[in-house]
């Protein structure tokens, strides 16, 4: 188990990973899936052997708001329907924590419950806020989990200025699910978990 980083460097260069995924050009994605509520796309990934995710979709309500909805804190467990768990380990200051997370298991338990430990930041971005977080080896492995590992990933939320109280939400996200699984499968989940995400957000939200 690794020591707890030092959270300056590793925030820094968390977010400037996430600024140099934002401008990847169009022609390096591939779509994974579209539904009414976002596209995902997706290309290999340079950390791991499986693929780098881009989701994006437009949603009803202020930048703050919807970011408040994603990061560490209260409102995540109550809305996003794959996370079963979520304790704040470490903080470091309000925007910047370790978390641990479960979640569900998948695909009809082909993919079993996954624990994550996350370093979670938030920041503020051109007009809007990113929130982004990477996996740390940090704390014990509960029974009945695989440990899972996130590398590189973060939500962008941006207003959109003709549409005022709406946000263009641009996601990254690169998880290593582990244990034996089939790449297919792996891909299946990925693809359909980004779409939920927007449906169940744009719900709670509007509750």
């Amino acid at each position: 188990m690794d020591p707890l980083p030092n959270a300056a460097p590793l925030a820094a260069k968390l977010r400037n990973t996430l600024v140099r995924y934002h401008s990847i050009a169009d022609g390096e994605w591939r779509v994974a899936k579209k539904t009414k509520d976002a596209t995902v796309w997706r290309k290999p990934s340079e950390e791991f052997s499986g693929y780098l995710y881009k989701a994006q979709g437009v949603v009803e309500d202020v930048t703050n708001r919807i970011v408040d909805h994603i990061r560490p804190g209260p409102y995540r467990l109550d809305w996003d329907s794959l996370m079963t768990s979520m304790d704040i380990m470490e903080t470091f200051d309000e925007n910047c924590c370790v978390m641990r997370y479960t979640t569900a298991g998948q695909l009809w338990n082909i993919i079993a419950p996954r624990e994550f430990v996350d370093f979670s930041y938030t920041t503020s971005y051109e007009d809007g806020l990113l929130t982004c977080g990477i996996s740390l080896d940090y704390g014990e492995v509960r029974p009945n989990f695989v440990r899972g590992f996130n590398h590189p990933c973060g939500w962008f939320c941006i207003p959109l200025k003709d549409s005022p109280g709406h946000s263009l939400l641009t996601g990254y996200i690169q998880t290593e699910l582990r244990g034996m699984l089939p790449q297919s499968a792996v891909d299946t989940a990925m693809s359909s978990t980004l779409a939920n995400f927007y449906s169940d957000l744009k719900k709670a939200l509007k509750t």
